[in-house]
């Protein structure tokens, strides 16, 4: 059971990381802004996306080229089921490889800010470029609908060594890996961007690029791999704001699977994968237990706007416990890949994500100016959603 809920999860997955400490902040109903210490909490209205300077741009490494790969047409967003405020959209990009190639960073370039809330990249391997090719013919205009991942057949089988190349929010500086490392990709290989688009100061046109740091395939490269580590969100509303008719548990699943179609269910998946219940609380976990001996070289979490704090951890309540990640005071503008001292793990290791949800921060942040009301919160793909969403850099060692 275990094994067919994990790929069931990793193949709804889509992202595609406080102030107050004293445990009541979550709790308290009056006015929250004394509460608020930097950085500032995030909005993700157009002003503000449109306002996030564009991220620097790193020297090239001897040896290390740039590619560019830009949307082949524009592409309006809107919501695909005609409710709600996003749009995921994946753009099939031919970086034309006639050899194979080493990917060691990336940047996103958005078209237009204002819509885009973030971009995942994944890899198309040259046997299934014939399938991604049909889903972009399949429908109308630029692209397809690609709610909680790219839509081909075994993406995201194996989160253990899940099919990213890279991942982007506002905010982000290019990246570049560790000397000495990179993510392989084979001659003839596609690339599908899959963009989030957050619509709620309207619809416009997007046309977005990706620029691709990359080294030649006969360099001697140690292979990176991406692991994710997801947990459920099960935050209720607050004592006194529980009015609402989404402050049902049940309602505001429906509504996620009304929004959302298939992918409104990975909530209930991310339960069979932890061994959790759905029970309410601000704040979830998932342990996964480490299968094969790897070494940690980067890691990032990803939240949405009701997020406070994140945590990873590898061994925790025990004596080995070691800290990978810990954002206190959750910023949504800074979701980058940090990197680390190399952590050494072995299977039977574990590693533990921790995250907190606040209701507080729809008193005060715009993009919930027209959905004041709280409402009970699970994993869902939408900007005024929660996930709660750990990935590590890894390179395996067997």
């Amino acid at each position: 059971m275990r094994r067919r809920a994990l790929a069931a999860v990793v193949a709804v997955l889509g992202l595609l990381l406080a102030a107050c400490t004293d445990g009541d902040a979550d709790r308290r109903t009056g006015s929250p802004t004394d509460l608020l210490q930097p950085p500032d909490p995030p909005e993700a209205v157009g002003e503000q996306l449109a306002g996030v300077p564009p991220g620097k741009q790193l020297p090239l490494r001897p040896g290390e080229h740039r590619m560019t790969l830009t949307m082949p047409a524009a592409y309006t967003p809107s919501a695909p089921t005609g409710v709600g405020t996003d749009d995921y959209r994946c753009f099939l990009l031919d970086p034309g490889l006639d050899r194979d190639v080493w990917l060691t960073g990336s940047d996103v370039r958005p078209g237009n800010p204002r819509v885009v809330h973030h971009v995942i990249l994944f890899r198309v391997p040259p046997d299934q470029v014939a399938e991604a090719e049909r889903l972009d013919a399949g429908q109308d205009g630029e692209g397809w609908t690609c709610f909680g991942g790219s839509g081909i057949s075994g993406d995201f089988t194996n989160i253990d060594d899940a099919s990213w190349l890279a991942a982007w929010a506002p905010g982000g500086d290019e990246t570049k890996v560790r000397d000495g490392y990179g993510v392989r990709l084979d001659a003839g290989s596609r690339i599908v961007m899959q963009v989030h688009y957050n619509l709620l100061q309207g619809a416009a046109p997007d046309t977005s690029s990706t620029l691709l740091r990359w080294m030649d395939g006969r360099r001697d490269l140690t292979a990176l791999h991406t692991y994710l580590t997801p947990a459920p969100v099960e935050m209720p509303c607050r004592p006194a704001h529980d009015d609402s008719p989404l402050c049902d548990r049940d309602a505001a699943v429906a509504d996620v699977l009304a929004r959302f179609g298939g992918a409104g269910n990975t909530n209930n998946l991310l339960h069979l994968l932890c061994g959790t219940a759905a029970e309410p609380s601000a704040t979830t976990s998932c342990t996964r237990t480490i299968g094969r001996p790897m070494t940690v070289l980067g890691v990032a979490g990803h939240m949405h706007l009701l997020g406070r704090s994140l945590r990873l951890e590898v061994d925790p309540d025990t004596p080995d416990a070691r800290t990978l990640l810990d954002i206190p005071v959750w910023n949504f503008d800074d979701q980058q890949v940090r990197p680390v001292r190399p952590v050494h793990l072995e299977p039977g290791d574990t590693v533990r994500i921790t995250c907190r949800h606040v209701q507080w921060l729809r008193d005060v942040l715009p993009a919930f100016e027209d959905s004041r009301e709280d409402r009970y919160v699970i994993w869902a793909e939408g900007s005024t959603d929660e996930m709660c969403l750990g990935m590590l850099q890894v390179a395996f060692e067997d």
